[in-house]
C-alpha cells in the first residue's frame, strides 16, 4: 500500500544556514510541494518569525512555535475542528485551545506551553538568588540582533514571545547545573538550542508533533510515514517521536554529541540546509 509522508523540520541550523537562508534546500523544498508533502516547521521561534519564513516558503501547513509550546493549524486545514477531535491519548489537562489570527490567516491553537509572564517571573527569581542569567526579555531588539546575527525586523518578532524564553549563562559549570537544578525545583525545564539555553514548561517539540502526527493520521487516506529533521538537543524529543529521524551536521561537519549518543538516527551528509536537501532527495528516490 502506498505511503503518504509528513515532513517535521527544525528551522535553525537545519532547514536554515548561518545566513538564515535555505537556498542550498530549494531543489527539495520544491519537489516536496510537488508532491503535496506536508512540510511542518517545528522551531524554537516565535509564532511571527515562523509566518516569515512559512511566507518565503510558500508554506500553508501547521506548524509549532517555541520548543514545542504553541502548536498552530490553520482553520479548516483538518476539514473538523481540532478541539473537537479525540486523541488516542489526550494532549494533556494543561492544555488550552484557542483561536490566534496571523497576519493573513486564522489558526486553531494548541497552548501547550507556561504563559511567557511566569517564565520571565522564574528567571527574575533566578537573578535574585544570585544565578547570572539574562533573557530576551532583557535585552533591546538591537541586542538580540547583536547576539544572533537576525536583521532588526526579525529581532522584534523574536522578541515576542509566548511559551519560551531563551537566555544566557554566565558562569561556570557547576552554576549551571545549579541553575538547572532551582528551574526543576520551579516545576520548569531547560532545554539547550543553537546559540542559547531556552527555559520553558513541560511541553516540548516531541508532544507536538505527537499530536500533529495523530491529526495527520485521522485524515489520510494512506498509512503515514513521519520524517523529522534536526541538529540540536532541543530536537531530540521531536527525533524521537517520529518513525525516520535524521540529524544534519554542524558547520564544522560534526554531528551535536547529545544527537549522536541517541544511536539509530540517520546522519544526513551536509551541515545545515546542505544536507537537509540530500536527505530529502534521498526519501523521494525511495531511498528511506
Amino acid at each position: 500500500m502506498p505511503v503518504s509522508y509528513v515532513v517535521f523540520t527544525d528551522l535553525d541550523g537545519t532547514l536554515l544556514d548561518d545566513a538564515y537562508s535555505f537556498a542550498p534546500a530549494l531543489q527539495s523544498l520544491s519537489q516536496i510541494r510537488e508532491a503535496s508533502i506536508p512540510l511542518v516547521i517545528c522551531s524554537s521561534k516565535t509564532r511571527k518569525e515562523i509566518e516569515y519564513y512559512r511566507g518565503k516558503l510558500e508554506n500553508h501547513d501547521p506548524f509549532v512555535s517555541e520548543n514545542g509550546g504553541g502548536v498552530f493549524v490553520p482553520t479548516g486545514y483538518f476539514g473538523f475542528r481540532v478541539v473537537d477531535f479525540e486523541f488516542a491519548e489526550e494532549p494533556g489537562a494543561d492544555v488550552v485551545h484557542q483561536t490566534v489570527f496571523g497576519a493573513d490567516v486564522e489558526y486553531e491553537a494548541i497552548c501547550l506551553g507556561v504563559p511567557y509572564p511566569k517564565l520571565r517571573d522564574a528567571l527574575a527569581t533566578l537573578r535574585r538568588n544570585g544565578c547570572r542569567v539574562r533573557g530576551f526579555g532583557d535585552m533591546s531588539v538591537q541586542e538580540i540582533a547583536g547576539e544572533t546575527g537576525l536583521p532588526l525586523d526579525q529581532a522584534r518578532m523574536a522578541k515576542e514571545r509566548d511559551f519560551d524564553e531563551p537566555f544566557l549563562i554566565e558562569g561556570s559549570k557547576n552554576e549551571r547545573e545549579q541553575i538547572f537544578r532551582a528551574v526543576r525545583e520551579m516545576g520548569l525545564q531547560v532545554s539547550r538550542g543553537r546559540r542559547f539555553y531556552h527555559l520553558t514548561g513541560s511541553n516540548d517539540k516531541g508532544r507536538a508533533v505527537k499530536i500533529l502526527s495523530d491529526l495527520f493520521r485521522a485524515t489520510a487516506g494512506n498509512p503515514i510515514v513521519t520524517i523529522g529533521l534536526g541538529g540540536d538537543p532541543n530536537d531530540l524529543s521531536m527525533l524521537q517521536t517520529v518513525d525516520h529521524a535524521i540529524m544534519v551536521q554542524k558547520p564544522d561537519s560534526g554531528y551535536d554529541p547529545a544527537l549522536l549518543s541517541q544511536g539509530g538516527f540517520i546522519k544526513a551528509d551536509g551541515p545545515g540546509p546542505v544536507g537537509w536537501n540530500k536527505a530529502i532527495l534521498g526519501l523521494l528516490r525511495g531511498e528511506m
